[in-house]
């Protein structure tokens, strides 16, 4: 079959122009139902363009739905029926076998689009079911939501009374939520100097001064916390106690409690962090158990079923509950009921605990692929952790290996996203396992990396 090629101006935006002569073709009839585009570097090749250019028209073809694009098959004229469940937006590699390692997803499962098929189609045959859904309801949740997903969090180890909850649009929301709650402009709050970036920008945001704190192999250093309060307390501190994001650093018991004296002694708000699941035996004591009164506890349904669900819950002491539900009817009256709905009855099912099950053996499978192939290296995380902190060898920079790994097909992490102020990057990449489409598509992805690491590339000189 002879290959489809566009025909292209001299002039213009090659990408949009390659992305225009798809729609054309798809209205003409050129292009049929279900046919397969040609693969990105053939194109690229015929046309004399770069990849990333296809790769880019190949984007915006499917932004505006002419085409979709599917897990180890390639580019497909969209038609009429629906979609593959392997089709993953977030996580799915570029045509020309690249492997992005570099976003912290959950890894892919049909279990997933068909667990959301059977709760909509329950939803949809309950007609009191969709009047709730398409009316206002209360600004923290619907009494019965929260009942729900406080039950699921008890049985997930986070204990939770429904009437502690604020029901969020996952857990960045609930970042901006807190800090909305409880900050003003221009004021400080402090963090792991290496910290979630979502938090880096919120802050960022809310025009707040984000002091980082240094870390060790127990998590946060509260001697350097406590100086930091000496001289001038911080409004809050958010920690990821389970699990620090980037290095997969937990924090000790001891310092949880250090933690939670200081927040006392010097009157600081707790913003706890707990996004990135863990099975129950690899977690500690939560701070929000140490210290409810001055604690807020973040989770969301985005690292346990799926990352489009949005819902999330924020966990609040009674003083703070009003208050958080005023700033969220201020942002958006609610967070909407259907998708609140359809999660509940998603955890209430046994394919809920499946596809958790499923979770676990399937992480802690992936971190012992990644420590046997990247064994001898200082790799740090949780056995059952989405991600793999590496930090690399003397001499080694991250800004070059990270392109050397780029030019070899495999996406992933410096330390620099997640630096809070100016401090120095360390010469470290994160490597989010959970990202990769299969473990096959893994095993891939770190053979190259340690291949890498093998022969390291040169720096070529920039100056004199």
């Amino acid at each position: 079959m002879t290959m489809w090629v566009p025909q292209l101006a001299e002039t213009g935006v090659r990408y949009r122009a390659i992305a225009e002569s798809i729609a054309v073709a798809v209205q003409a009839g050129e292009l049929l139902p279900g046919q397969k585009l040609p693969p990105q570097r053939r194109l690229a090749d015929r046309l004399g363009v770069t990849v990333g250019t296809v790769t880019r028209a190949y984007a915006e073809a499917e932004r505006q739905g002419w085409v979709v694009a599917r897990v180890g098959s390639g580019t497909f004229v969209r038609g009429n029926e629906a979609a593959s469940g392997q089709d993953f937006l977030a996580s799915r590699p570029v045509e020309d076998g690249t492997i992005d390692l570099s976003l912290s997803l959950p890894p892919p499962h049909p279990m997933r689009v068909a667990s959301l098929g059977r709760v909509l189609q329950e939803i949809a045959e309950q007609p009191a079911i969709l009047q709730r859904a398409v009316e206002y309801q209360p600004d923290r949740g619907v009494p019965a939501h929260r009942e729900q997903l406080a039950a699921w969090m008890t049985r997930l180890g986070m204990p939770a009374e429904p009437e502690t909850l604020v029901v969020t649009q996952g857990g960045q929301h609930g970042i901006h939520l807190a800090l909305q709650t409880l900050t003003r402009p221009g004021e400080r709050i402090a963090a792991d100097v290496l910290t979630y970036p979502g938090l880096i920008t919120a802050a960022s945001q809310a025009h707040l001064k984000l002091v980082g704190v240094p870390m060790d192999a127990e998590g946060m250093d509260m001697d350097a916390l406590a100086r930091l309060c000496a001289q001038q307390p911080p409004r809050l501190v958010y920690v990821t106690p389970d699990q620090n994001n980037p290095t997969g650093t937990p924090m000790s018991e001891a310092r949880r409690e250090r933690l939670v004296a200081l927040a006392r002694r010097h009157d600081f708000w707790v913003v706890e962090d707990g996004v990135q699941y863990l099975p129950e035996a690899e977690r500690g004591t939560p701070v929000y158990r140490l210290a409810p009164e001055r604690t807020l506890f973040l989770f969301s349904t985005a690292k346990v079923l799926a990352g489009g669900l949005r819902i999330g819950t924020l966990l609040a002491p009674p003083a703070l509950r009003e208050r958080l539900g005023t700033a969220l009817r201020a942002q958006s009256w609610m967070v909407p009921p259907l998708m609140v709905e359809a999660v509940c009855r998603w955890v209430a099912s046994e394919e809920s605990d499946a596809l958790l099950d499923w979770l676990i053996e399937e992480l802690g499978e992936r971190q012992r692929m990644a420590r046997e192939r990247l064994a001898g290296y200082a790799v740090s995380g949780r056995p059952h952790g989405n991600n793999l902190w590496l930090p690399l060898p003397e001499g080694l920079r991250s800004a070059v290996f990270v392109e050397a790994l780029a030019q070899r097909r495999v996406l992933v992490s410096s330390a620099e996203p997640f630096c809070v102020g100016s401090e120095p990057a360390p010469q470290a990449l994160r490597l989010c396992l959970s990202a990769a489409p299969s473990r096959e598509a893994l095993a891939q992805a770190l053979d190259t990396l340690a291949g890498l690491l093998a022969e390291p590339p040169a720096a070529p000189w920039q100056t004199l």
